[in-house]
Order: C-alpha cells, then sequence, then structure tokens
C-alpha cells in the first residue's frame, strides 16, 4: 500500500498472478496470522489453547483495542481468518445501529437547539457509517484475487470513513448544554473502536502483500484515455471533452431562464436515487444563491461551469447563527466519482460568522478542476474519502482547509484572507483520529500567498501552515512556494501539547521565502522525509487506482513534480 509515509517505505508497484481466492486467503491465513492448529508442541502439558480462541487471537494481534476486538468474535462460528474480519464488520455495523437507536432517546429529551442540530447530524453520519460498514463486508465477501491493491484500498478508505463518521457525530456536539455530547461518547465508544480495529486489520492484509512478489501487472495508468473504466461510456467521455457550446450535457441550468432549470438544485431533484449513470449539468455564468447538496447514492454527477469566476453558488450559512459547522456548506457533495470543474463555491458569512464551510466533500473519488473555493474560517471541508483537486484556488482564514479525507491538492493556490483583528490564521487543519486510517491533505506544486488587502491592513497576527485538528493529523507541503508572511514555526498547536507527539507534518523541497524551515518549531511529530516517502504521497501512488482522475483528461502528474 502506498498510504505511508512512515520509516518502512512501500514497494513503487504491486504485481499480482491471478490466482483462486481460496489459495489467495490461505496466504493471508498463513502468512498474517500463522497456521492455526489444535495441538502446539512445547506446552509442557498445559491445556491447549482451542484453534477458535487462537484464531480469534491472531486476527486481533494487528488492533489497538484487542478486549474489543476478541469480545465482538467471541461467538464468531469459525476459524477462517477472511470470515473473522467479515464477522467482525458484520459485528461493528450492529453496534453503530444499536448507537442509532439508543441516541433517538437522547433527542427525546434534548432542548438545546444546537444539541438537536448535533444529534440530526449524528443520524446522518452514523448512517453513513453503517453504510461503509455494509459495503466494505461485502467487499470481503466478494473477494477478487486479481483486483487486490484496490481491494485493499477500497476497504482502508471505507473503514477509515467509519472512524471519521462517528467522530463528525461527536464533533457536532462542540459548545452544546447538557450531557447529550458525553451520553453520545459512551454510546459510540465500542464502535468506534471496532472501527479501528477494522482498519487495523484491513492494513495488515496491505503489509503482507507489500512484500511478496507476484508477476502480471494489476494496474495500468489511463495516460490516454485508453481502457475508460465502466463509469464513463464514450459518448459521455467526448462530451467531457467538448470546448464551450458544444458541450451537450443531459441538463442546463440558467439564472436568467434561458436553460431548462432555473437553479442547481432543481436539475439535481430529476435525477433519480441510486443513479450510476454519468449525468452532466451544465451550469451557465451566473450566480446562484442556493445550497445545493448532491445526496448520498446519487453518484457520477458532473458540474461544468463557464469558469470559476463566472458561475459562482454562494451561500450564507453559518456557526454564529445556530448552525452546525457540519450543515452551513453551501455545496455538499455526499455521492460517488463527483466531478466539478470551472465553477466558483463561496460561503459569503464573512469572518465574524466563524465557522461557515463553502464546499463540504464526503464523497469518495471526488474531482475539482479550475475551481474556486470562498470563505473564511472553514472554506472547505475534505471530509472524508479519495480527493483530488488541480488548479484550483481556495481563500480563507483559520482552518480553511480542514477534514479526514485522503485529499491531494495539484498545481493549487492557497490564498490567506485577512481576519479579524484577533484572529490568527491556519491554513490547515487535518483531522486523523486513527493511526492506520488513510487521511491527510498533501500540497503538490501549491502557492500559499496572502491577500494583498491582508498585507496592507499590516494587523499584528500570524500565519500558519497549519495546526493538529485531531491527534493523529498529517499534512504534507512538497516543491510548493510559501510566500514570507507565514511565521518562521510554521506550525500552530491546537491546545497545548495535543498531538504534537503523534502529528505527521512534513515540508519537501519547498521554495519562497516562507519555506525557511530553520526556525520550524520541533515538535516529535515533525518529520523529515527522504525523496522514497515523498514520492509515496503522490496521487500515482497514494491512490491506487487512480483512473478516476485520468479519465476526465484533465492536467494531471501521477508522480513528483519539479
Amino acid at each position: 500500500m502506498g498510504y505511508g509515509g512512515d520509516s518502512s517505505s512501500k514497494r513503487n508497484k504491486i504485481t499480482i498472478i491471478v490466482i483462486s481466492s481460496v489459495v489467495l486467503v490461505g496466504l493471508i491465513g498463513a502468512v498474517t496470522y500463522g497456521t492455526l492448529r489444535k495441538d502446539q508442541p512445547g506446552n509442557g502439558g498445559n491445556a491447549q489453547v482451542s484453534s477458535s480462541t487462537k484464531s480469534i487471537q491472531s486476527v486481533c494481534a494487528p488492533t489497538q483495542y484487542k478486549q474489543t476486538c476478541e469480545k465482538s468474535l467471541a461467538s464468531a462460528n469459525t476459524t477462517e481468518p477472511k470470515e473473522l474480519v467479515k464477522f467482525a464488520l458484520d459485528f461493528a455495523q450492529k453496534s453503530v445501529g444499536e448507537a442509532i437507536a439508543k441516541s433517538a432517546l437522547i433527542q427525546e429529551a434534548a432542548k438545546d437547539p444546537r444539541t438537536k442540530g448535533a444529534l440530526e447530524v449524528c443520524k446522518v453520519v452514523l448512517n453513513d457509517a453503517v453504510e461503509d460498514f455494509k459495503r466494505s463486508s461485502s467487499k470481503i465477501g466478494a473477494f477478487d484475487a486479481s483486483k487486490l491493491e484496490s481491494y485493499v484500498d477500497d476497504l482502508k478508505t471505507w473503514l477509515s470513513g467509519t472512524v471519521t463518521y462517528q467522530e463528525t457525530c461527536i464533533d457536532a456536539f462542540e459548545n452544546t448544554t447538557g450531557n447529550a455530547g458525553e451520553r453520545m461518547k459512551v454510546l459510540l465508544k465500542t464502535s468506534s473502536e471496532l472501527a479501528s480495529n477494522a482498519v487495523a486489520m484491513v492494513s495488515s492484509f496491505s503489509d503482507v502483500f507489500s512484500q511478496l512478489t507476484f508477476t502480471t501487472s494489476a494496474r495500468r495508468l489511463l495516460a490516454n484515455g485508453d481502457d475508460i473504466p465502466s463509469f464513463v461510456d464514450d459518448d459521455t467521455r467526448r462530451i467531457l471533452f467538448a470546448q464551450g457550446t458544444t458541450l451537450t450535457p443531459n441538463a442546463t441550468v440558467s439564472a436568467t431562464g434561458k436553460g431548462q432549470f432555473k437553479t442547481i438544485n432543481e436539475a439535481i431533484a430529476t435525477i433519480p436515487k441510486g443513479n450510476n449513470q454519468t449525468f452532466i449539468i451544465f451550469i451557465r455564468a451566473g450566480v446562484y444563491n442556493e445550497n445545493v447538496v448532491i445526496p448520498k447514492r446519487v453518484n457520477k454527477i458532473v458540474l461544468i461551469g463557464e469558469g470559476p469566476t463566472k458561475t459562482k453558488i454562494t451561500g450564507s450559512k453559518n456557526y454564529a447563527d445556530g448552525v452546525n459547522t457540519f450543515n452551513t456548506a453551501t455545496v455538499a457533495v455526499n455521492g460517488d466519482y463527483f466531478l466539478a470543474r470551472d465553477i466558483g463555491f463561496e460561503n459569503s458569512a464573512g469572518a465574524e460568522k466563524h465557522q461557515a464551510v463553502a464546499l463540504r466533500v464526503s464523497g469518495d473519488y471526488a474531482v475539482f478542476f479550475n475551481c474556486q473555493m470562498d470563505g473564511f474560517q472553514d472554506t472547505l471541508y475534505v471530509h472524508t474519502y479519495r480527493q483530488f483537486y488541480r488548479d484550483c484556488t481556495i481563500t480563507g482564514t483559520i482552518d480553511f482547509v480542514f477534514g479526514d479525507a485522503a485529499a491531494i491538492f495539484q498545481n493549487c493556490k492557497f490564498i490567506v484572507r485577512k481576519p479579524m483583528e484577533n484572529q490568527n490564521c491556519m491554513v490547515t487543519a487535518q483531522g486523523r483520529k486513527d493511526p492506520m486510517s488513510v487521511g491527510v491533505i498533501v500540497l503538490q506544486k501549491c502557492q500559499i500567498l496572502a491577500d494583498p488587502a491582508y498585507l496592507a491592513a499590516k494587523l499584528d497576527t500570524k500565519n500558519y501552515l497549519g495546526r493538529p485538528w485531531k491527534e493523529y493529523s498529517r499534512t504534507i507541503i512538497m516543491n510548493s512556494v510559501i510566500d514570507g508572511f507565514i511565521d518562521p514555526e510554521g506550525w500552530a498547536p491546537w491546545m497545548g501539547t495535543f498531538g504534537l507527539d503523534t502529528l505527521y507534518y512534513a515540508e519537501y523541497q519547498n521554495s519562497g521565502p516562507g519555506a525557511n524551515t530553520a526556525g520550524r518549531v520541533t515538535w516529535k511529530g515533525i518529520q523529515k522525509i527522504t525523496p522514497q516517502i515523498a514520492e509515496s504521497f503522490t496521487p500515482g501512488k497514494y491512490f491506487h487506482n487512480d483512473t478516476f482522475i485520468t479519465t476526465y483528461r484533465i492536467p494531471y502528474t501521477p508522480g513528483m513534480m519539479a
């Protein structure tokens, strides 16, 4: 796997011979968990541990919460490792379901509007966690040895999502009154531990297979646009790459009434739930004052505008006015395989309104090309799953790119705007909760700049590359230009010493007056990475199946950039 960045570097490319699932599962059982037998020699006549117990202990060995793991598998009627992992996922799914059911009692007792809002967020994200457990379990059940690399990649991504979703629920109770937040933490304690354990189990698969040598390639980059994946047919590909007026979309939106629809939401409402066909919405130049939601399981939606400063979607929902941060997004993307190009996303609430999201991305395999995201605090919420941004501009003040997705930004601009007088600015606030999950923010050949209006104001404020929102926060900035307004220390703490030993922050071969690392903070979590580790965070390596990018023929570099 290429999620690395830790000291043990992974192979650049895994090649796989097509072997039967039975043999491969045998390898997993033998190599990862050891050969399981009832009788082991050399125990001095002591009572033998049953094969079932031994198998469970072996499967739980790589997990962080071993007691929870072993308890969850106690009633599993199998010793086969693959089936034990599947049983663990099903058990975790039921545990989240029970938390959802019990949270209804908290909802009834809640009086504070913010608490009620937090519980509504929980209802949404916990159901999403259930769905991720379900599709992960189904993936294991339909094991395909010829697609091992993407198989493990999907599992790690989706199971990391279950960790993030449960943490999102808990985060929603920030600044609420009463004990509802603490009660929810108790309800989610076991399921959160089970989710973490699931990521660790799947990660152990990848560690084994990264050291095995097979003979046939399981992956091919689509540099010439050949072998387009099944989710994009030839006609759709032609439409996607068409220029200007030759575009023939499925729906056209025009604020002036010259399209089929006057609002984006009207066009989206015509797409059936469970959609699995590429659906292109062309949005003509204009300002669209609406909060747009791409629903869960409405997949393969493409939004194309006429330019990021010409086609703009704007809103002003914000935390100060009583809306939970999760729900302040002007545009929320929940469906998978989403593409946006040539569009502006804005939250116009202003710095005084605190958290106000312009764009939240909670869908897997999301791509943004030549887009602009404008806001102040919390502009872009890279919530979860796999996301790629190319040639985009993101503006803001505090934590204006935050979340726990595997989010890679290539050739993008990050522009720090003028904050309020008492506010310091942080470009990133990555939120990885679990040490084995896939979350990371990567800036590759980007620019970190200050808005001229901010510089002209000459405020007595400081500016940082980022701070650790969660304990295992992970951010890599490489081959980028960092302007001189960034404080020499580079990174800021979140609160006290929280996460300073466990975060993973790295700067690699950056330039500009703010790139000098001589005065940087010296926390234990600050990394000096090798060229090999830096390369492991490039999209061609980190996304083991990057066809969701190459399909669209947007500018893209899979490896290192000069």
